[in-house]
């Protein structure tokens, strides 16, 4: 399957890039990636809140599960569901059997990672003649999605539908979802959703994550809560030279001195910055809220911890050993793409969102038949089982003005039924690949692109709403199959620390406090800053407000609970 998607090229990935890359390339191939003021009574508008108050689970869906399709894997320990056979366009399924839509228009401002293709295109038109709506995309720049969105919610005039990122909820975004989008708990609420089947099937974790501002107000796009980041690596030629697949920090330091030969042009890896981070257990920083957990009734953010220290102690060995890419040293990889250098061999490991086993599988293999890229399991740093934490299981949201009629809101809903329809039904092959001989063929089995489908069907309706996560390359089954059990083994060792899926929008005085932390984790572990800089940095962050938003999350746990309760 061909991910439309803008999947990051970067060597040790930003929240932001991880994020990017998760989301949209899960909706492109199949399925995937924080504010509410309190519903049990804390702070509320710009002094913040969450999504997990004692009120919450009456707005939440029913869950209905989908019996149009069998999976070839079931979900489990948190991974997506998986499909490892060949595509037969005459058994595909419907899930949608009438159209829901009355025919109005509906107009969608969403992030666009590519060209935007013209608004009457054959993709289009087919489309909205299913669903029964007629939607007008108002496409923007996804690079730059964050200036657009800021404009547009501050101005009077706001599209019925607007997909927001959680990436792109920084400063005023989630005092302007409360304040200007709509509340669909009374559409969507308890068994309402039923007359949306596919809506009904989203698992309840994703539709928590939807809850803003004490109203279910998102339609999510479910992800796994499984790390997305998996240590990539040439399986080939580990196979060719004898390297063993290390099961601890050690293990690996002393494989990286093995393959390292710089006179030869080739180094062990890239950035592992993140690779260290779920080795030594630390908690999760992809969003902010899951950064916090309790420990021993102490509240501990994960700048705090050992292991955090630890991490980047480590990691800043590999680069001063010399075993990383001189490209990840100086930052060039950061804006490059590492495919081909991994392809040539000049490194065999690389950090990276888990859409690019597939996707590095699928470019390579007609050049390169002897190229296998596969997925390390993730080792605890002491050769035990790893400890690692939960993703948030939604990262992208669409939302409906709440100047939006009941009529157009009904027309939205009708949208969303269609493309979180599930794998296997004729539904998802037109959200995620158009028309059979104008946008795609399908030969053997495996739907294949063509050069229309290339420039047409690209990250529009699949960022209304997406069904359950989902794993499915028919062109390349083992890899789907690899990839859903590294998800499961993997989740066998995955905790939810106490913000797990709650929505979490912090005082907008905290909003900027942790902000530079990444950049110095990148100066440590090039060896620009020291272990030292990072403890005095966290020390300035507690006295800056650390200990006080601190406070402020201990009062959110102490008032609505914790996830893990």
């Amino acid at each position: 399957m061909t991910p439309n998607a803008a999947t990051s090229a970067t060597s040790a990935p930003s929240r932001r890039s991880f994020l990017a890359s998760t989301a949209v390339a899960a909706a492109a191939v199949a399925g995937g990636m924080p504010l509410l003021a309190a519903c049990g009574g804390s702070d509320s508008g710009s002094g913040g809140g969450t999504s997990a108050g004692k009120n919450a689970k009456k707005l939440l869906p029913a869950y209905v599960a989908t019996n149009v399709v069998t999976p070839d894997i079931a979900a489990k320990n948190g991974s997506a569901v998986g499909f490892t056979s060949k595509l037969d366009i005459a058994s595909l399924k419907t899930s949608v059997p009438k159209k829901l839509g009355k025919g109005g228009k509906v107009s969608i401002m969403s992030p666009f990672w590519g060209s935007p293709p013209k608004g009457d295109n054959a993709y289009y038109k087919a489309m909205n003649d299913l669903i029964g709506v007629d939607v007008q995309w108002q496409n923007q720049d996804g690079n730059t999605y964050d200036q657009k969105l800021g404009a547009v919610l501050a101005s009077s005039d706001i599209p019925d539908v607007v997909v927001i990122p959680g990436w792109n909820m920084g400063g005023k975004i989630p005092s302007a979802i409360i304040g200007k989008f709509a509340d669909l708990g009374p559409y969507l609420s308890g068994d309402a959703i039923k007359q949306y089947p596919n809506l009904a099937a989203i698992p309840t974790d994703a539709w928590q994550r939807s809850l803003f501002g004490g109203k279910l107000r998102g339609l999510p796009q479910p992800s796994p809560y499984v790390t997305g980041i998996v240590p990539l690596y040439r399986k080939d030629i580990f196979d060719k030279e004898g390297y063993q697949v290390p099961t601890s920090a050690d293990e690996f330091m002393a494989l990286c001195k093995e393959i390292t030969n710089a006179k030869a042009k080739r180094w062990a890896c890239l950035d592992m910055k993140w690779t260290a981070f779920q080795s030594f257990g630390v908690l999760s920083g992809s969003e902010k809220p899951l950064g916090w957990n309790l420990v021993d009734g102490k509240l501990v953010y994960r700048i705090e911890t050992q292991e955090y220290l630890e991490a980047l102690e480590w990691t800043r060995k590999l680069f001063a050993a010399g075993y990383v890419h001189p490209d990840a040293k100086l930052g060039k990889s950061a804006a490059t793409d590492p495919g081909p250098k991994f392809a040539a061999g000049e490194f065999l490991i690389y950090a990276q969102n888990i859409s690019q086993w597939w996707s590095r599988t699928a470019e390579q293999a007609t050049q390169n038949p002897d190229y296998k890229i596969w997925g390390m399991d993730i080792f605890g740093h002491d050769g035990g089982a790893p400890t690692l934490w939960a993703e948030q299981p939604a990262g992208i949201f669409a939302f409906v003005s709440k100047k939006a009629s009941e009529s157009v809101i009904r027309d939205v809903l009708a949208v969303a039924n269609v493309t979180a329809a599930p794998y296997g039904t004729k539904e998802y092959m037109l959200t995620n690949y158009g028309v059979e001989g104008t946008h795609y063929t399908v030969k053997n089995g495996v739907p294949t692109k063509t050069d229309q489908g290339n420039n047409e069907v690209i990250n529009a309706y699949v960022m209304v709403a997406s069904p359950t996560a989902t794993i499915a390359h028919p062109d390349f089954p083992e890899v789907a199959k690899a990839q859903v059990e590294w998800q499961q083994r993997m989740g066998a060792f995955t905790k939810k620390s106490s913000f797990y899926g709650m929505q979490i929008t912090e005082p907008s005085r905290y909003t900027n406090l942790s902000n530079d932390f990444e950049q110095l984790e990148d100066d440590i572990v090039r060896g620009r800053k020291k272990i030292s800089d990072m403890q005095q940095a966290v020390s300035d962050w507690k006295s800056k407000g650390g200990d006080q938003l601190r406070d402020w999350y201990k009062k959110l746990l102490d008032e609505n609970g914790s996830a893990t309760s």
